[in-house]
Protein backbone atom coordinates (compact mmCIF):
# COMPACT_ATOMS: atom_id res chain seq x y z
CA UNK A 1 0.00 0.00 0.00
CA UNK A 2 1.55 3.83 -1.14
CA UNK A 3 1.49 6.27 1.19
CA UNK A 4 -1.50 8.24 -0.67
CA UNK A 5 -3.78 4.73 -0.46
CA UNK A 6 -3.45 4.79 3.14
CA UNK A 7 -3.94 8.78 3.62
CA UNK A 8 -6.79 8.36 1.71
CA UNK A 9 -8.50 4.90 3.66
CA UNK A 10 -7.13 7.00 7.31
CA UNK A 11 -9.29 9.88 5.98
CA UNK A 12 -12.12 7.52 5.12
CA UNK A 13 -12.41 6.63 8.94
CA UNK A 14 -10.83 9.14 10.71
CA UNK A 15 -14.17 10.49 12.47
CA UNK A 16 -15.03 6.75 13.26
CA UNK A 17 -11.64 6.34 14.74
CA UNK A 18 -12.18 9.07 17.05
CA UNK A 19 -15.71 8.00 18.38
CA UNK A 20 -14.34 4.32 19.36
CA UNK A 21 -11.25 6.41 20.48
CA UNK A 22 -13.89 8.35 22.91
CA UNK A 23 -15.77 5.58 24.13
CA UNK A 24 -12.85 4.19 25.74
CA UNK A 25 -10.84 7.28 26.94
CA UNK A 26 -12.72 10.18 28.95
CA UNK A 27 -10.35 13.06 27.98
CA UNK A 28 -10.93 14.60 24.29
CA UNK A 29 -7.10 15.09 24.70
CA UNK A 30 -6.28 11.71 25.16
CA UNK A 31 -8.48 10.68 22.31
CA UNK A 32 -6.75 12.73 19.96
CA UNK A 33 -3.70 11.65 21.05
CA UNK A 34 -4.46 7.84 21.07
CA UNK A 35 -5.85 8.29 17.12
CA UNK A 36 -2.04 9.78 16.36
CA UNK A 37 -0.09 7.66 17.97
CA UNK A 38 -2.72 4.73 16.42
CA UNK A 39 -2.02 5.71 13.31
CA UNK A 40 1.84 6.60 13.49
CA UNK A 41 1.92 2.50 14.44
CA UNK A 42 -0.03 1.83 11.62
CA UNK A 43 1.92 3.23 9.32
CA UNK A 44 5.11 1.94 10.83
CA UNK A 45 3.43 -1.52 10.77
CA UNK A 46 2.04 -1.70 7.48
CA UNK A 47 3.58 -4.35 6.76
CA UNK A 48 1.53 -6.79 8.78
CA UNK A 49 -1.46 -5.88 7.33
CA UNK A 50 -2.24 -9.55 5.64
CA UNK A 51 -5.13 -8.55 3.72
CA UNK A 52 -6.30 -4.79 2.71
CA UNK A 53 -9.88 -5.59 2.83
CA UNK A 54 -9.49 -5.73 6.48
CA UNK A 55 -7.51 -2.65 6.41
CA UNK A 56 -10.14 -0.38 8.51
CA UNK A 57 -10.64 -3.77 11.10
CA UNK A 58 -7.05 -3.70 11.77
CA UNK A 59 -6.67 -0.11 12.25
CA UNK A 60 -9.30 0.02 14.47
CA UNK A 61 -7.71 -2.24 16.48
CA UNK A 62 -4.59 -0.70 16.88
CA UNK A 63 -6.48 2.37 18.07
CA UNK A 64 -8.22 -0.40 20.51
CA UNK A 65 -4.59 -1.01 22.04
CA UNK A 66 -3.41 2.35 22.11
CA UNK A 67 -6.61 3.40 24.39
CA UNK A 68 -5.75 0.52 26.29
CA UNK A 69 -2.19 1.77 26.99
CA UNK A 70 -3.60 5.27 27.49
CA UNK A 71 -6.95 4.41 30.11
CA UNK A 72 -3.62 1.90 31.99
CA UNK A 73 -1.86 5.36 32.76
CA UNK A 74 -4.82 7.53 33.65
CA UNK A 75 -7.46 7.01 36.11
CA UNK A 76 -10.70 6.80 34.77
CA UNK A 77 -13.26 9.79 34.62
CA UNK A 78 -16.63 9.94 34.00
CA UNK A 79 -16.80 10.34 30.23
CA UNK A 80 -18.28 13.41 28.07
CA UNK A 81 -20.78 13.49 25.53
CA UNK A 82 -19.54 15.78 23.15
CA UNK A 83 -22.25 16.70 20.29
CA UNK A 84 -19.69 17.48 17.55
CA UNK A 85 -18.61 14.34 17.58
CA UNK A 86 -22.20 12.50 17.51
CA UNK A 87 -24.87 14.88 16.00
CA UNK A 88 -27.86 13.76 17.85
CA UNK A 89 -31.24 15.12 18.96
CA UNK A 90 -32.41 16.29 22.51
CA UNK A 91 -34.46 12.80 22.66
CA UNK A 92 -31.98 10.71 22.23
CA UNK A 93 -29.40 12.63 24.60
CA UNK A 94 -30.44 10.61 27.58
CA UNK A 95 -29.51 7.12 25.24
CA UNK A 96 -26.26 8.55 24.61
CA UNK A 97 -25.21 9.61 28.19
CA UNK A 98 -26.83 5.92 29.30
CA UNK A 99 -24.20 4.81 27.17
CA UNK A 100 -21.20 6.81 28.02
CA UNK A 101 -22.12 5.69 31.48
CA UNK A 102 -21.63 1.92 30.82
CA UNK A 103 -18.82 0.15 31.68
CA UNK A 104 -15.83 0.06 28.95
CA UNK A 105 -16.24 -3.90 27.68
CA UNK A 106 -20.06 -3.17 26.81
CA UNK A 107 -19.66 0.25 25.36
CA UNK A 108 -17.25 -0.58 23.35
CA UNK A 109 -18.71 -3.72 22.01
CA UNK A 110 -22.29 -1.15 21.74
CA UNK A 111 -20.39 1.58 19.89
CA UNK A 112 -18.72 -1.22 17.32
CA UNK A 113 -21.96 -2.88 16.65
CA UNK A 114 -24.98 -0.63 16.51
CA UNK A 115 -23.30 2.99 16.21
CA UNK A 116 -20.50 1.83 13.86
CA UNK A 117 -22.70 -0.62 11.76
CA UNK A 118 -20.33 -3.14 12.21
CA UNK A 119 -21.42 -7.43 11.96
CA UNK A 120 -21.21 -9.57 14.84
CA UNK A 121 -18.10 -10.74 13.10
CA UNK A 122 -16.72 -8.11 12.77
CA UNK A 123 -16.88 -6.75 15.79
CA UNK A 124 -15.59 -10.35 17.21
CA UNK A 125 -12.47 -9.84 14.70
CA UNK A 126 -11.90 -5.91 15.79
CA UNK A 127 -12.20 -6.67 19.53
CA UNK A 128 -10.25 -10.30 19.23
CA UNK A 129 -12.98 -11.96 20.91
CA UNK A 130 -15.39 -14.62 19.79
CA UNK A 131 -18.67 -14.03 18.25
CA UNK A 132 -20.60 -15.45 21.64
CA UNK A 133 -18.62 -13.16 23.67
CA UNK A 134 -19.70 -10.40 21.60
CA UNK A 135 -23.07 -11.39 21.68
CA UNK A 136 -23.01 -11.81 25.06
CA UNK A 137 -21.32 -8.33 25.86
CA UNK A 138 -24.59 -7.34 23.48
CA UNK A 139 -27.01 -8.31 25.18
CA UNK A 140 -25.57 -7.44 28.62
CA UNK A 141 -25.03 -3.78 27.16
CA UNK A 142 -28.31 -3.64 25.70
CA UNK A 143 -29.80 -4.83 29.39
CA UNK A 144 -27.32 -2.25 31.01
CA UNK A 145 -28.94 0.63 28.80
CA UNK A 146 -32.45 -0.45 29.56
CA UNK A 147 -31.88 -0.50 33.40
CA UNK A 148 -30.30 2.60 33.36
CA UNK A 149 -32.99 4.63 31.20
CA UNK A 150 -35.66 3.18 33.27
CA UNK A 151 -33.59 4.75 36.84
CA UNK A 152 -33.73 7.81 34.91
CA UNK A 153 -37.51 7.86 33.67
CA UNK A 154 -38.57 6.98 37.41
CA UNK A 155 -36.55 10.32 38.63
CA UNK A 156 -38.34 11.99 35.88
Amino acid sequence: MLQADFIQRVRACERRLYRVARTMLPQECDCEDAVQEALLRAWDRLHTLREEAYFETWLIRILINQCKTFYRRRPPEPAELTEDIIQVSSEETPLLEALMALPQKPRVTLELHYIEGYSVAETARILRLPEGTVKWRLKRGRELLKQSLNREEARA
